[in-house]
């Protein structure tokens, strides 16, 4: 029975992630394996701060993505001079590896980053997964099935301020593989280092 049991956790609950760059020093580096969640978000959305697993909305050599979840559907969000907002209260993020080079804001239905050179300039629909102003409920607050994804280590991270948001379902609302139909998705959200041994510890 318990040999049942866990093989029904392997097959339906319970996977394994390889941690294959550093967009998540320090809470996750380069060779780490993880045990990721496949339940949880059958249940619910993720939640702010989770480490979530996911169909990135751009062509990736991986299927999938592991970054943590910053802003969800209804939030404000803005960073400035290093600092994350989030409904208006700078985050307490122990986690960051470097605060980021970049100001961020969610406003006028879309995403606008200035990346260091006083410029602030919307992210291109053509290129981000930015949904187009009918998807939106408010004009500056993340739409709903939308979600605001950052790594750890901020300034070396392939994340929601290059390619707009992850999206929870159905196929992505704009960039790349809008045209080509492709779903989006969640598919677990991970908890623990399993591996090596001298990393072993929960995630937070």
């Amino acid at each position: 029975m318990a040999g049942l049991a866990a093989l029904f956790l392997i097959t339906f609950v319970i996977r394994t992630f390889y941690i294959p760059s550093d967009s998540m020093v320090p809470t996750l580096i380069r060779q780490d394996v993880l045990l990721v969640d496949e339940f949880d978000y059958r249940i619910h959305g993720p939640n702010p701060g989770d480490i979530a697993v996911f169909t990135p909305p751009i062509e990736a050599a991986g299927n999938a993505f592991i970054k943590r979840v910053v802003g969800v559907p209804g939030d404000t969000l803005r960073v400035r001079d290093g600092i994350v907002y989030r409904n208006g209260k700078a985050l307490d993020e122990p986690y960051e590896n470097m605060q980021p080079a970049y100001d961020l804001d969610v406003k006028n239905y879309g995403i606008w980053v200035d990346d260091g050179d006083g410029t602030e300039r919307p992210l291109d629909p053509r290129a981000a997964n930015v949904p187009p102003k009918s998807q939106w409920q408010a004009p500056d607050r993340i739409p709903d099935g939308f979600y605001f994804m950052m790594g750890d280590n901020r300034n070396n991270s392939d994340d929601s301020h290059i390619w707009g948001f992850a999206q929870a379902h159905g196929p992505f609302a704009a960039g790349p593989l809008a045209a080509k139909h492709v779903q989006s998705g969640f598919s677990g959200r991970a908890f623990l280092i399993f591996w090596p041994l001298n990393r072993l510890r929960v995630l937070h």
